[in-house]
């Protein structure tokens, strides 16, 4: 059975780039944008955890999809993420990114309300039935506070417009579980688990190192499917020399990415608080990760 990619393979949780002043950078953004499916990604999510969708606004959201959209046309799927607490709030959300021209919808758990499981299958038929454009479900249990558990997953899986999942739930048989029995297309959500989730029939990946390795990452899906294993879990396990100062060193991957980018001269600029910026030290060693990492 042929794996379904309904966003294609490589997609990357992409920053908001921002002014120094705070406001949102839309020249920026597009860029950017313009930058990570020239080297590679297939698709980019916007306002997700990444793209500091707790401190934007509304109209930041739909503006910044408007914009992507605008940069990139047709050579790459835009996913705007919706999610909120609020199922009201949601199903707002997802009209306006529908209208500003997004290709699909990335809508997380309700977090902090942590509803029981019968509830958020409601909360998420309640946002798929809204629009006509299909919805990723994003599992990250560890910033929501609930898990979507597997069996949930596999009812949802009957809805027409539910789609795919964004998997950060460190879950890798529940993971393989869903796979099996729906055709759900898995997006592994946390870097490291790229090509073990690619290898037993996930779609592809959401990653949020890709703002700043967009092609490294792919060579390791480019080579898992010419065939040659040996190369892609070389280049997988080399990855990790980067995957690990930006994402498990105690600072969220918005923070790591934006400082890297910044230091590279490419669309970043500052974080929104409460987040707060990389200190000098911790963005002299992202770079030397990054430097070692692309000269490997």
């Amino acid at each position: 059975m042929t794996t379904p990619r309904p966003f294609g393979r490589a997609l990357c949780a992409m920053i908001t780039p921002l002014t120094d002043a705070g406001a949102l950078d839309l020249d920026g953004a597009q860029r950017l944008a313009d930058r990570l499916v020239t080297e590679g990604c297939d698709g980019l999510v916007l306002s997700g955890t990444t793209g500091e969708s707790p401190t934007t606004t509304d109209a930041e959201k739909a503006a910044l999809v408007t914009a992507v959209r605008e940069a990139v046309g047709g050579r790459a799927s835009v996913v705007a993420g919706v999610g909120t607490f609020d199922t009201r709030h949601t199903i707002e959300l997802a009209l306006a990114a529908e209208k500003a021209g997004a290709d699909g919808l990335l809508v997380v758990s309700p977090y902090y309300s942590r509803p029981p499981q019968d509830a958020l299958e409601a909360h998420f038929r309640e946002v798929a039935d809204a629009s006509g454009l299909p919805l990723v479900l994003y599992d990250i249990p560890g910033r929501t506070g609930t898990r979507i558990e597997p069996d949930t997953l596999i009812r949802l899986a009957g809805h027409p417009r539910i789609v795919a999942v964004k998997d950060c739930s460190y879950d890798f048989l529940g993971a393989q579980k869903v796979l099996d029995r729906t055709e759900l297309a898995y997006y592994a959500g946390c870097d490291e688990h790229n090509l073990a989730l690619y290898a037993v029939g996930a779609a592809g990946y959401v990653s949020t190192v890709a703002n700043v390795v967009p092609a490294q990452l792919r060579a390791v899906l480019d080579a898992f499917e010419a065939g040659d294993t040996p190369v892609a879990a070389r280049l997988q396990r080399r990855a990790t020399r980067l995957i690990e100062p930006m994402m498990s060193a105690g600072l969220p991957g918005t923070v790591t990415a934006k400082a890297l980018l910044n230091a590279l001269g490419l669309p970043a600029g500052p974080v929104r608080a409460p987040l707060r910026p990389a200190d000098r030290e911790t963005v002299d060693e992202l770079l030397t990760a990054y430097e070692q990492f692309v000269a490997a």
